[in-house]
């Protein structure tokens, strides 16, 4: 097991015990990354508790069915819009019983997307039930796509870690404060 592996099982295991300690419930959303995340979890302490499952949504089509999604909407935005991953959120949420959604969408190459979105170019979201939905984007650029999916993850358990703080700073009942869209450069 590599360095970048613990890494990320350590994150995950933290995430993990955030949400239970917080009282909070997770559904991820996710199409780039195709479950990783979840999977991930889901091997995590707590996650019999804590994690309600996901929804791989590679394509339009998937999207569309599985979380609602307008097909015309996708057709005519494309998958890769920050209106897109804030509507994955909606739809995962709408259709579980979780407090929490992630949604990833996203494209980790090894070219383009059908839409000319460029490698590197990944956008999450992340919201509680009845709170605000806090949307970035990222142009990590192009690179091997394992180590995509490695900055994807970290940054995915980040926003996690992010939500589950805010429930720290307002209490188990209140709506977490939007942190508004960022389409900063990753590191």
């Amino acid at each position: 097991m590599s360095a970048d592996d613990r890494e990320i099982l350590r994150r995950a295991d933290e995430v993990m015990h955030g949400l239970t300690a917080a009282g909070l419930s997770l559904v991820t959303a996710e199409s780039c990354s195709g479950g990783l995340v979840c999977a991930l979890l889901s091997g995590a302490e707590g996650a019999g508790s804590a994690l309600h499952g996901g929804f791989a949504v590679y394509t339009k089509e998937q999207k569309s069915t599985a979380l609602g999604i307008s097909l015309p909407l996708l057709r005519q935005i494309g998958s890769v819009e920050t209106e897109i991953a804030r509507r994955m959120v909606e739809g995962a949420l709408a259709r579980s019983e979780a407090s929490v959604a992630l949604a990833i969408t996203g494209v980790l190459g090894p070219t383009e997307d059908e839409d000319g979105n460029p490698v590197g170019r990944v956008i999450f979201a992340c919201g509680r039930r009845g709170g605000d939905i806090d949307v970035e984007e990222r142009r990590f650029g192009p690179m091997e796509p394992d180590k995509l999916r490695h900055l994807v993850v970290l940054h995915a358990l980040g926003m996690i870690e992010g939500i589950v703080a805010g429930v720290g700073e307002t209490g188990p009942d209140k709506n977490v404060a939007s942190r508004g869209t960022s389409a900063g450069p990753c590191c």
